[in-house]
Formats: C-alpha cells, sequence, structure tokens
C-alpha cells in the first residue's frame, strides 16, 4: 500500500503563538462585562457571584495545577477573565485533564 504523503501544517509551530496572540487581542475586546468590570460592580445578584466563585475557582486550579506550560496558562487565564462564564465553563469541560 502507498501511504498518502502527509500535509505540511499551514502555520508552523513556531509562528503560532505569532498568530494566537492577535487573535486573542482582537477576541478580548468583544462581548459582555469582564471578570473584573464585574468585581467593580456593587450589586452582582445571584447569578453574578455563582459566576465570579466559578472564574475564581477555575482560576486557582489553573494556576495551582501542572497540567500547562506558562504559555497555556496564560492563554487559558485570558480566556477566563474576558470571558467569565463561557472560559470558566470551557474550562472545567475542555481543559481539565
Amino acid at each position: 500500500m502507498m501511504d498518502s504523503p502527509s500535509r505540511p501544517s499551514p502555520v508552523p509551530s513556531r509562528f503560532l503563538p505569532l498568530v494566537l496572540a492577535p487573535l486573542a487581542v482582537l477576541l478580548t475586546g468583544c462581548g459582555g462585562p469582564d471578570l473584573i468590570e464585574r468585581l467593580q460592580q456593587p450589586q452582582w445578584g445571584i447569578c453574578g457571584t455563582v459566576v465570579i466563585v466559578l472564574d475564581i475557582v477555575a482560576l486557582l486550579d489553573l494556576l495551582g495545577g501542572d497540567d500547562y506550560e506558562v504559555g497555556g496558562k496564560v492563554l487559558w487565564s485570558l480566556f477566563i477573565v474576558f470571558f467569565p462564564l463561557l472560559g470558566a465553563l470551557l474550562y472545567f469541560f475542555v481543559g481539565r485533564d
């Protein structure tokens, strides 16, 4: 049997941070209030409190573990801080081992 030639990656791995960094900056400007804005509001309500607790637990779990290198921790932290509910839920369901 003949093996099909493997296709090269469209972006070499050494350039991946250069591609992901501007994308992360672009995405952080979109959406509703981030974690920092939520903490500055005097009234959170029950849903806001749940979101803040989930974010803090996700950040503590992420920063306290050895699952990721520094770059992965930075990207997950930015995602959790700037997209509080979606970031925490994705971290708990996808990001943890």
